[in-house]
């Protein structure tokens, strides 16, 4: 249930912002009920040179810096929802980096690769590295995978 912007609160601000940003959907249902706070990128690692707070407007196809609702905690292929419980705002970019390093390193893990292991086969892949590192590392796959 969406509920409207009080006037003169934070979240106004927020949500005129969003739809500038052609921004629909749970984004939305967030903003308008005060659940989200600002205009940030909010994944573990931000890959925009711009920085967190910038964005393109959301076209269709997207561009890889416009908005992206990001299942989180729990991640669409695990059964994660798109409710706001369960969403953080993300670039388009960010988020689909996140999602193959998560789903390579998750595939490993299986496979029962170790946390070394892994980091040398994405190293090796020049897998670009989250947490503003420049390598994979076994602590940083593990914190990557976690977080």
């Amino acid at each position: 249930m969406m509920t409207k912007a009080k006037s003169g609160s934070s979240n106004e601000a927020l949500v005129k912002q969003l739809k500038e940003l052609s921004v629909r959907g749970v984004l939305m249902d967030m903003a308008y009920a005060g659940q989200l706070l600002e205009l940030k990128c909010e994944m573990p690692k931000c890959y925009y040179h711009k920085g967190r707070e910038s964005f393109d407007i959301k076209t269709h196809p997207p561009t890889n810096w416009a908005p992206s609702a990001d299942h989180y905690p729990v991640p669409k292929a695990a059964g994660g929802e798109l409710k706001p419980w369960n969403v953080r705002l993300a670039h388009v970019m960010c988020n689909r980096e996140d999602y193959g390093w998560r789903t390579r390193i998750n595939t490993l893990l299986r496979k029962g690769e170790s946390l070394e292991g892994i980091a040398e086969d994405l190293n090796r892949k020049h897998v670009q590295a989250p947490h503003g590192r420049n390598t994979w590392t076994a602590a940083t796959v593990r914190k990557a995978f976690v977080s």
